[in-house]
């Protein structure tokens, strides 16, 4: 069995919010990640979403401030929420919070010094689902389901676009859909994976839903009030081209709201149910 280590555990609408450590293989480091059991699972297996978070963010932002567990309680879904990135002394960086630590774009590094470390693709796709199923009550492979928020929106879709069959439905809050087309990007992905255009455009759903497209619709929330929606975040580009490939897409583009967890916490109940009603 594949150790991992409680920090701490508390009662939560009838369920479990607790943090954890473990060794990571991919990451070659320690990982800190958190998980809601829902009351159902205290009685049987249940599904799990995954929650990826966005620049600069641990495992603590969606745990403390989404308020998602009361819904996910209510629907009988284990929430899991890694870390944005590998950490520790030994684990490269750079100044600025939108590269190196806390920015690790959930892709898996081809370039030195990142390629040691940075497997965050290969941590959320592989080993971390691994290690929950070993540790905690869910129902496993073909009930999981995806979502995050701006580079974990990015992350989400990509992941989710590249391999369908292993996530049951998307979402997003604000997600980077065409990274090779802004700057954080076009700053993160040429040192990540080297200056090969098609290296990129793997890891840019705009460019991904042209050749992949996943058999549920996917759920995207953005805020019009968003400091980053015209530079960064550009929604129409991947409407445009899910429109095209024919992929489902409800896009909703909410009046007033910014790209804050205040954001997130207004409309997580409607992610959680579009989930559910997928994973049954």
């Amino acid at each position: 069995m594949t150790a991992i280590e409680t920090l701490e555990e508390k009662a939560c609408f009838g369920g479990v919010n607790g943090f954890y450590t473990h060794e990571s293989t991919a990451c070659a480091c320690t990982m800190r990640f958190a998980v809601f059991q829902p009351p159902q699972a205290q009685v049987g297996r249940v599904p799990v979403v995954y929650w990826l978070s966005g620049l600069t963010c641990t495992a603590d932002n969606f745990t403390t401030k989404a308020g998602a567990q009361r819904v996910a309680a209510e629907l009988g879904l284990m929430l899991v929420m890694p870390d944005t990135s590998p950490r520790g002394d030994d684990v490269p960086d750079e100044d600025g919070y939108d590269f190196g630590k806390g920015a690790g774009f959930y892709l898996d590094a081809t370039e030195a010094p990142w390629s040691t470390h940075f497997k965050m693709r290969s941590y959320v796709t592989e080993e971390l689902p691994a290690l929950i199923d070993e540790h905690f009550p869910t129902k496993g492979a073909g009930h999981r389901s995806l979502f995050g928020h701006s580079m974990g929106g990015h992350g989400a879709l990509v992941l989710g676009l590249s391999e369908p069959d292993k996530w049951r439905s998307l979402s997003a809050f604000s997600p980077v859909v065409a990274p090779t087309q802004v700057p954080w990007g076009q700053k993160a992905l040429p040192k990540y994976l080297g200056d090969d255009p098609a290296a990129h455009a793997a890891h840019d759903a705009t460019e991904l839903v042209k050749k992949h497209q996943h058999p549920e619709p996917i759920l995207i929330d953005q805020g019009l009030a968003d400091g980053f929606l015209e530079e960064q975040l550009k929604p129409e580009l991947f409407e445009a081209a899910a429109k095209e490939a024919g992929q489902p897409l409800e896009l909703r583009l909410r009046e007033g709201y910014d790209h804050s967890y205040y954001f997130i916490a207004t409309f997580v109940e409607d992610h959680l149910r579009h989930h559910a009603a997928r994973l049954g």
